[in-house]
Formats: structure tokens, sequence, C-alpha cells
């Protein structure tokens, strides 16, 4: 017998065959990085002229160079802040919308949702930055890149969302019109916080999605990390060391972002598991038992 519904459990002839496979795995990408490392060393990439402005203090380009590279930074970090918020609002309300909206006029909202999913983000970013001032809403490359991105990611949180309240049993919305809650209260007291446990890990991947997505910022001459690291390239010559930098900055941040979810869905999932444990006493207490 198995513990899983979804596949047998491997036997010994399987784990001895995965076992190769991952030494075989490692063997590869431990050569591929071995000669990675040696071509960059045969090149002169890991010189001190290549990498003294970014880890050198006493280096004269030094601080110029993380002023600009921290300037950028925090540009892409507003950029991508306000695109997650909005995002996560709208979207919110756009599922909302298009699981309460009448039917007459639900083909409406589905048309929204899927007019902005189909089309590129850098379209719409182009679309904000461009067309937006010369419909007359003069507004800055940022709120450009925020417009654009919001537009693109707030319907695909909104279909997650969907999803979310979807898959949720039936029996959870019938229980609270027993009890008297009206149906307002069963979508946010019931099925919302539901829904957003449940999908935390793919909304999680959405908002990593949106940070990343700020680099696109460039294509509209918004001052964002990557941006200022082209700049940096342009006066210092060392692509590879920049770049470098700014993908390990990235992956960071994507995983502190990572992390937090990670401890928020623990919390909630002890949160509801301690109102359960409390509910079962007064519900024996009710019932006589």
């Amino acid at each position: 017998m198995t513990d899983s519904v979804l596949y047998e459990a491997p036997g010994p002839r399987a784990r001895r065959r995965a076992r190769y496979a991952s030494v075989v795995t490692a063997l590869v990408l431990l050569a591929g990085l071995t000669w990675a490392l040696y071509r960059f060393a045969t090149k002169g990439e890991f010189a001190y002229d290549k990498w003294g402005a970014l880890v050198d203090p006493t280096n004269e380009n030094f601080t110029a160079l993380w002023t600009l590279l921290g300037g950028g930074l925090v540009n892409t970090l507003m950029a991508a802040g306000w695109s997650i918020l909005f995002s996560l609002v709208i979207g919110t309300l756009l599922a909302l919308t298009r699981i309460t909206a009448a039917a007459w006029y639900r083909w409406a909202v589905v048309g929204v949702i899927e007019l902005l999913r189909g089309t590129p983000v850098v379209v719409l970013i182009f679309f904000s930055a461009q067309a937006l001032p010369a419909l007359g809403l003069d507004i800055s490359l940022m709120w450009a890149l925020v417009v654009g991105l919001t537009a693109y990611n707030c319907v695909i949180i909104a279909e997650i969302v969907r999803a979310g309240i979807a898959a949720l049993p039936s029996g959870q919305s019938e229980a609270a019109y027993a009890v008297g809650m009206r149906r307002h209260q069963v979508m946010f007291s019931v099925l919302l916080p539901q829904a957003f446990r449940a999908m935390l890990p793919a909304l999680i991947s959405q908002l990593v999605v949106v940070l990343k997505d700020t680099s696109l910022g460039f294509t509209i001459s918004y001052p964002e990390f990557v941006q200022r690291g082209e700049i940096a390239i342009e006066n210092l010559g060392n692509q590879i060391q920049v770049y470098l930098v700014v993908a390990v900055v990235f992956i960071l941040i994507n995983y502190t972002l990572s992390r937090v979810a990670v401890h928020t869905e623990r919390a909630l999932s002890r949160g509801s598991k301690s109102s359960a444990a409390a509910r079962e006493p007064e519900s024996a207490a009710a019932t006589g038992d």
C-alpha cells in the first residue's frame, strides 16, 4: 500500500536508478561549471580591474558605481511595490466581479480579462508610456511602468483568485448561508480567505514575475536596476561582472519574498488549526457529547 494516490512509491531498482541519474546530473553540472570558470579565467574575467569597482571600497569607482546601482534598485522596488499592490487589489476585485456579476454583463468582464491577458506586457508598458500622455494623462515614467505591469498582472491574479474560490467545496458556502450569513459575508469572511491561503504559492510566483518584469522599464528609459547596470557597463566595460551582481540581487530579493510567503502560509495554517481546535469543544458542549 502506498501513501500517495497520484503515483506508486518507487521500489529498490527505481530508487537506485534515481541515485545514478542524480550523480550523473551532478557530474555534468560540475563539469559545465568548471569549464565556464576555466574560460572566464583564461579571458581575464577574474582580474581586479573587472571586479575592483564592485567589491573594493578603496577603488575610485566603488562609491559612484554603487550609488548608481542603489538608485536603480530603489526605483525598481518602488515600481514593483506599487505594481504588486495595485495588481492584488484590482485582480481581487476583477475576480469577485467575474464571480458575482450578472450574466448579461459578465461577458464584458471576461472580455477585459482576456484582452489584457493576451497582450504582451511590453506592449502594455509602451501603451502606457506613449498613448496615455497623448490622451492627456501626463504621467511619469515610473507610473507608466506601474500602469503597464498592473494592467497585465491584475488579470493573471484575478484568474488565480477565481480558480481558488472555484476549487473550494460547495459545502463551505452552503454552511455559511445556513448559519445566516449574507452573500458578501460569505465571500469576504469564508471563501476569499480560504482561496488566498490555497493559492498563496501561485500568487507569490506571480508577484515574483512582477518584480522581474520591472526590468522591462528600460524599454521606456525608466532608470531601474538593470538600466542603471547598463550605464555602468558602458563606462567600466565589465559586462559579465555587473550582470552577475544584478542577477544575485534579484535572486536574493525573490528568495526573501518566497520565504515571507512560506512563513505567512505556515502562520495562516497554524491559525486555522487553532480556530478549529477551539471550535471542537464548543461544538461538543453544544451537542452534549
